[in-house]
């Protein structure tokens, strides 16, 4: 039922097996270089990188990872457009003759340089979400010290989430097969019928599973599996190489920080 979601796509992609530290530093550095960036240069450069990463590495189906991009990349976009009408001062690149709106050079730039940073930076974190189990997450952040009822939050968070998608493709699949969907009519009624049930039976789904869960001993803390590797198990190589790439890309960030398209 699950086999076309982001947690099965983490454990069965072409870079599960690489270090789980490696790939969370990584991540996280390249993210931060390229929201300082003043450029859009380099957070583009980082998104092209992660997303060739992400689909020729990783080996993730390139159409799902579209989808996966298509809610940010529309948020993204809306924001540079704002920006480039309401924001900013300057000669005007492009009159829209509507109210007197109009595209500003220094607008453009901030919503593009926005754009970017908002393009490499989800990058980075679906780089980390397509390639690493949330499991092997949870007990790197264990390792680093997170607060425990901060884990424990999550982890519920997250068992419950497939809680929810499973009475919710159930009660989906049930209502197909009435013909609950066969006009548009009963398409609207079915989906509001949907939604007011489940709530009401995830919650008494979530009941059932935390019984289940005292009955397996559960008093309020729950351990992390373990991960793959550790800081050690990283390698002096690959820690030079990753440290030489984040170096490369500063500089570039400090060439490229007057760059500007107007």
């Amino acid at each position: 039922m699950f086999e076309n979601t982001l947690d099965s796509y983490a454990h069965s992609n072409g870079l599960k097996n690489t270090n789980t530290y490696f790939k969370v530093l990584f991540a996280i550095l390249t993210m931060l270089v390229s929201l300082v960036s003043t450029s859009p240069v380099i957070p583009f450069i980082v998104f092209s990188l992660v997303t060739y990463l992400i689909i020729f590495k990783a080996k993730i189906p390139h159409k799902f990872y579209l989808k996966f991009l298509l809610v940010p990349f529309i948020f993204a976009f809306i924001t540079f457009v704002f920006m480039a009408v309401f924001f900013g001062v300057g000669f005007h690149v492009l009159e829209l003759g509507i109210f007197n709106w109009a595209v500003t050079a220094d607008g453009f730039n901030l919503g593009l340089l926005v754009f970017a940073r908002m393009l490499g930076g989800f990058s980075c974190l679906a780089f980390l979400a397509l390639t690493t189990p949330m499991t092997e997450l949870f007990s790197v952040l264990e390792r680093l010290k997170i607060p425990k009822i901060v884990l424990e939050l999550a982890m519920l968070m997250y068992r419950y989430i497939f809680v929810f998608l499973d009475e919710g493709i159930n009660m989906y699949h049930s209502q197909e097969t009435r013909l609950g969907y066969s006009t548009i009519k009963k398409s609207f009624k079915s989906m509001g019928m949907l939604g007011s049930n489940l709530f009401i039976k995830t919650w008494v789904k979530g009941e059932q599973v935390y019984l289940a869960m005292e009955s397996r001993c559960y008093t309020g803390s729950m351990k992390t599996m373990g991960e793959y590797g550790s800081i050690r198990s990283i390698g002096t190589r690959n820690l030079a190489l990753l440290v030489v790439f984040e170096v490369v890309l500063f500089i570039g960030t400090c060439l490229t920080g007057n760059f500007n398209i107007f």
